[in-house]
């Protein structure tokens, strides 16, 4: 089950990760990256978002779905 927006956590992110699913191995490289920084840059509207307890922080772990690819796209 993913987790809620957490603004405390998000004040000790420290580290993020982006999860592709098999679906989108093939998509240019450019396309992710630009989909992977909207997506960090609004953890709150993520479908899937997990924080992942590290010794310094978290780590933001946003796993990309199809809703989100959508909403990115428009």
């Amino acid at each position: 089950m993913p987790d809620k927006f957490d603004l405390y956590r998000e004040a000790l992110v420290v580290e993020a990760n982006t999860v592709w699913p098999e679906d989108y191995r093939d998509l240019d490289a450019g396309e992710k990256r630009r989909i992977e920084e909207a997506l960090h840059a609004d953890p709150k509207s993520c479908v899937q978002l997990d924080y992942l307890r590290l010794h310094t922080g978290f780590c933001r772990q946003i796993t990309v779905t199809a809703d989100d690819v959508q909403r990115i796209r428009g």
